[in-house]
């Protein structure tokens, strides 16, 4: 009897206390929030969060922390292109095979006061909710390993009161039920290390091909730096910012007795090499865009707007801190949350593209110090139907230990002459000029100079495209206005234009960051497309694993050209593969355009053309930048471009650009006019791949011998 009524006191006890617990919670976080939050009409949401939360915890077992679901990758076929799933049965460790370096490690770094509080610390809180007030910036900041395990396993990574309410719950109740030593496994099996790694074991057989038991001191520390923002402490794109935070741990690991002095400075200064297993050592570049543009595709659906342009580094800072938080949570769920991710990729054309790239640079075979070959390229083919992305090549074909770039989305390069249709020749088509319109060729004080130090004179605009004469794309920048111009690209989403590059060279292609090939294709896409725009990318629809639909890609494209004035670059594009610079490019039987581009000595090769069917760009050139002599848009560029573009429209119906085309009688009966004029003409055998110089990269986009007057 005595102990029935012991065992209802201490209930009652139990009750009491959650319910001051619950009271100092809702208290902490008015006083926190200084009166944004107002609790007082949400006592029932309080109160069903904190049943919700001892539902979650009561009904989950050992095995709940164990499992997560596979996501599956589709080809355009419906074949399956890869699956991303996490092997954490295999990859499990208990607690007592748990290094003790790794329970200080991640002890030290993430919560000192892990063994004595009960699942929150009430005074990091604090802290956390005073940067917020100060900073006006969200953070994870105060989250116990508790709460982190609470948000990891039951909650998702939106930063709202209520989220962080639910947490505190979750994480009371994972207290109750379990240990801290089972917490901690729990905790160190499930914590995301980047790059599809989840748990310490997954990320010690990921990163260094060993068990966790292997790692040496200065591994453990370096790799407990990353879950605290795996973007940021990335191993394998940031290897300077992990170093800095694995010093951090190690010194913070010395203050709290866990590591003497030698110990700390040792380990600090062993070198960090990743040796990755065969296994995981390949993601190739069909695998590394889709999962970019998968990610991306969730963060849309979470609502998250893109910027690519700010009014103050402020601004840049914020937005970067909020992508990168959001990049990471949903890049996580890729490999979690069993969807099933279409996409418009084909396999086929994916081959072929890559092929050309391999076979058309296949004599060049010099490589860096980490063994990559030294030449490289990236290629892209849009569809020019639905503006999905069909085929991307991030680099040359080869197998070797160490993290694949995909230089396609991730490589920014100097884009030559190849960028004049898209911020001088089609603008300027938009506002009263037409093909045959007349622009002197002349020298230009403070301006570039003709490669062959010949000038033509009056010359139409045909001409100067077909070309390639810089002093024309100058004069007409110049008239334009570079703002005018910079406009189209911004609307285009090209993501690298910096204020410097609101100067007249950057209608010769000298830009501060460069270019991608995406962006490339996406932007003569544009053209090939009547002037609309349509966002790059390989995702169609995203099913969850039950099936429903939780993103679909609409495509619908806005118009950043007029239509005349795309068509006009269209027909002007046409005579550059047959009369001008990429003369013998031309695809046999079937209507193209397109442009090259050649930076000043010759260290970026551009070509990018299009059909009606298909937009393809290509860049050739060397990762770190220098000169290749016999480097032109019009050769290995061009070649490839050529070579793949044959292949891909070998069974298609040859279309004209023109079928159907509503252009005015007066611009038709020029063009043909033109046309006729032009065939009657030679060909100027001796002006070389491109008649005007191009720009380099690394001189402010200007050439070495022109200085424009001070701004």
């Amino acid at each position: 009897m005595a102990r029935g009524k012991k065992k209802r006191k201490n209930k009652k006890y139990r009750r009491f206390w959650r319910f001051v617990r619950i009271q100092a919670v809702l208290f902490l976080l008015v006083v926190c929030a200084c009166g944004y939050y107002f609790l007082r009409d949400d006592v029932a949401e309080v109160q069903r969060m904190s049943e919700e939360a001892e539902r979650l915890v009561r009904s989950s077992t050992k095995e709940t922390f164990h499992g997560n679901q596979t996501s599956i990758v589709y080809a355009a076929d419906g074949s399956v292109i890869s699956t991303l799933k996490v092997s954490k049965e295999s990859y499990y460790v208990a607690r007592e095979d748990i290094p003790a370096n790794v329970i200080a490690a991640i002890i030290s770094i993430e919560d000192k006061k892990f063994y004595s509080h009960n699942g929150v610390d009430y005074w990091a809180l604090l802290r956390a909710a005073k940067v917020r007030l100060e900073t006006g910036t969200a953070s994870q900041g105060g989250s116990t390993i508790t709460m982190q395990l609470a948000r990891n396993m039951f909650l998702t990574q939106e930063k709202t009161w209520q989220r962080k309410l639910e947490e505190i719950f979750i994480a009371w109740n994972l207290e109750e039920k379990y240990s801290k030593d089972q917490i901690l496994e729990f905790y160190l099996n499930n914590i995301y290390f980047g790059n599809g790694y989840y748990g310490i074991q997954s990320a010690s057989r990921g990163y260094f091909n060993c068990d966790v038991q292997e790692l040496t001191l200065s591994q453990v520390a370096f790799l407990c730096a990353v879950p605290n923002s795996p973007g940021l402490y990335d191993p394998l794109t940031q290897m300077d910012n992990t170093l800095g935070r694995r010093d951090r741990i190690l010194q913070n690991m010395q203050e709290d007795g866990k590591i003497t002095a030698g110990e700390c400075a040792t380990a600090m200064a062993e070198d960090i090499t990743l040796e990755r297993p065969k296994a995981q050592e390949k993601n190739d570049y069909v695998e590394t865009y889709t999962y970019y543009c998968a990610t991306r595709a969730l963060m849309e659906q979470e609502g998250f707007v893109f910027q690519y342009e700010f009014a103050t580094e402020e601004d840049r800072e914020a937005y970067e801190q909020a992508y990168s938080e959001l990049y990471e949570s949903c890049q996580q769920k890729l490999y979690t949350g069993g969807y099933q991710i279409f996409t418009s990729l084909d396999l086929t054309i994916q081959e072929e593209l890559q092929a050309s790239v391999d076979e058309t640079l296949q004599n060049f075979t010099g490589t860096n110090e980490e063994g990559v070959y030294a030449l490289q390229a990236s290629a892209v083919c849009i569809d020019n139907e639905n503006g999905f992305v069909r085929a991307i090549v991030g680099g040359r074909s080869q197998d070797f230990a160490g993290y694949t770039l995909n230089r396609a989305y991730q490589s920014y390069r100097q884009p030559g002459s190849a960028i004049k249709p898209l911020i001088v020749y089609t603008p300027v088509f938009e506002r009263n000029y037409t093909p045959d319109s007349v622009v002197v060729d002349e020298p230009i004080e403070n301006g570039p100079r003709n490669a062959n130090g010949r000038y033509a004179g009056a010359v139409t605009i045909r001409k100067a495209v077909e070309s390639s004469i810089n002093t024309v794309a100058w004069k007409l920048f110049e008239e334009l206005t570079p703002e005018v111009g910079l406009e189209y690209l911004k609307e285009m989403n090209f993501s690298r234009i910096d204020e410097n590059d609101y100067r007249l060279s950057s209608a010769l292609g000298g830009f501060t960051n460069g270019v991608s090939a995406l962006e490339m294709a996406s932007g003569y896409a544009a053209l090939a497309n009547d002037g609309k725009y349509r966002a790059p990318t390989c995702i169609i629809q995203i099913l969850d694993a039950s099936g429903m639909p939780v993103y679909t890609a609409e495509q619908e494209g806005k118009s950043v050209y007029r239509q005349n004035a795309a068509r006009m670059m269209t027909n002007v594009l046409q005579g550059v593969l047959t009369s001008g610079t990429a003369r013998g490019l031309g695809l046999s039987g079937m209507p193209c355009a397109g442009k090259s581009g050649t930076t000043n000595d010759q260290k970026d090769g551009w070509f990018v053309g299009y059909t009606r069917y298909y937009t393809t760009s290509v860049w050739v050139g060397y990762d770190m930048p220098r000169t290749m002599d016999d480097l032109m848009g019009s050769t290995y560029p061009g070649r490839i471009w050529k070579s793949f573009m044959e292949q891909v429209h070998a069974d298609l119906e040859p279309l004209d650009f023109l079928e159907g085309a509503q252009l005015s009688d007066e611009f038709q009966s020029r063009v043909d006019e033109e046309r006729r004029e032009e065939e009657e003409r030679e060909a100027d055998a001796d002006a070389g791949e491109e008649s005007g110089q191009e720009i380099p990269e690394g001189q402010e986009g200007m050439p070495p011998d022109v200085a424009l007057p001070p701004e």
